[in-house]
């Protein structure tokens, strides 16, 4: 007797992670399922085929469909106990071959958009990243304005420019500055990432005021490597006194394996020391440590440059919940949250070409020699990233794609 744990995990893919997805296989129907090693399992399909265990109706009724939408709207109580019925079916003797007939191996199906996302917030999470950009812009001040400890900065974004990862978008066009001081209108010449983590949020919550605790608890269902692409010359003539616009609206891409927040108990860390005493909504210290120990992977054109740390973040994601919600903002299933740039204390674990460049006065020197400040047409970027998980295995979060097409 075997496992499906046993044939089919892989280091990354087990039975700890089973990472979701929206897939389909020869053109045929989208469906919602599962990865374990280097297959995709159809979730509604091993729900009918294995009777003992039994999965409860009501998550039976939110799988059957296309992508994670049902599954975020029934809340915590669903999707806790369709992970733990996922995880024992695929470490129970004698089921493995009707997860192998449930399932179809990852090289015949095509991902697509796991989840659609409701409202979309971009956070600033990251202290030394948001200290590197205050040391550009503003060299003669200290470099995290006055407001910065005390809550998660963020501003509201454009949920339908959230797209897919391998999908390729022309180089965003706007105002951009110019030493006369009238700007002039064109494509960004100085188009850049942003390696961040995407939250992925479920329940309803119309009230607003989600508890860090409860957000952690109950709402956070999963997480993602994002990409938040950024014009810096267009954003940074547009963003005073409002915020960022179109140099951020253009197209922020997400991985399409959806991590279960449970599959990361495990990577879970106190997060750094508070300089301040909180505002109670915000207050964690008496609160298990949310903190996440993610390290990610920058790549640039099949050269890896960067390892940005999650560990760092100054903000936890259930903070950033609390502090979404705590004005009365309602929460929806789909609600999807970017961390901001992950940056950590050395050049190399910076998540931006703005800062591994420095603005573009040290450019980043690449294997083959080249330089590179800011992205060129053609350019692809890949994200990767991986936590630890129980008993020595690991959490992987696959890739999130993104290539750069010449301005239309």
């Amino acid at each position: 007797m075997t496992t499906a744990a046993e044939r089919f995990a892989i280091t990354g893919f087990g039975p700890q992670n089973l990472p979701y997805a929206s897939f389909s296989v020869a053109g045929g129907e989208r469906r919602l399922g599962v990865r374990l090693g280097d297959r995709v399992i159809g979730i509604a399909a091993l729900a009918d085929a294995t009777t003992t265990p039994a999965l409860d109706p009501t998550a039976r009724g939110a799988v059957g469909t296309a992508d994670l939408d049902a599954l975020l709207a029934a809340g915590h109580t669903v999707w806790q106990p369709l992970r733990a019925w996922l995880q024992e079916v695929v470490t129970t003797d004698g089921l493995d071959d009707a997860v192998e007939a449930a399932s179809t191996p990852l090289d015949e199906v095509s991902l697509h958009m796991p989840f659609t996302v409701a409202d979309y917030v971009d956070y600033y999470a990251s202290e030394h990243h948001a200290a590197n950009i205050g040391r550009m812009f503003r060299p003669d001040q200290d470099p995290l304005l006055p407001n910065w400890k005390h809550l998660p900065v963020g501003y509201h974004g454009r949920a339908g420019t959230v797209v897919p990862s391998g999908t390729a978008f022309p180089r965003p066009k706007g105002l951009r500055p110019e030493e006369g001081g009238t700007p002039s209108f064109g494509p960004s010449r100085r188009l850049d990432i942003e390696a961040e983590l995407g939250f992925v949020l479920g329940g309803s919550v119309p009230e607003g005021e989600v508890s860090v605790d409860r957000a952690g608890a109950e709402h956070v269902f999963g997480v993602v490597l994002f990409n938040d692409w950024s014009a810096r010359d267009i954003q940074g003539y547009e963003y005073v006194p409002l915020g960022p616009y179109l140099g951020k609206s253009f197209a922020s891409s997400i991985s399409l394996w959806v991590v279960p927040f449970d599959a990361l108990a495990d990577a879970r860390v106190a997060p750094p020391a508070r300089e301040h005493q909180l505002a109670e909504y915000l207050d964690d210290s008496g609160s298990e440590p949310w903190g996440l120990d993610i390290t990610m992977e920058v790549d640039v054109d099949g050269e890896v440059v960067s390892h940005p740390p999650v560990k760092t973040l100054y903000w936890t994601a259930p903070q950033m919940v609390a502090h979404m919600t705590v004005n009365g903002a309602s929460l929806r299933p789909g609600d999807f949250f970017g961390s901001g740039t992950v940056s950590g204390t050395e050049v190399a674990e910076r998540g931006s070409l703005m800062e591994l460049s420095w603005g573009g006065k040290e450019p980043l020197r690449l294997a083959d020699g080249r330089e590179q400040a800011f992205l060129t047409d053609g350019q692809t970027i890949t994200l990767r990233g991986t936590a630890p998980g129980p008993d020595g295995s690991v959490i992987d979060f696959g890739e999130c794609v993104g290539t750069v097409l010449p301005a239309t």
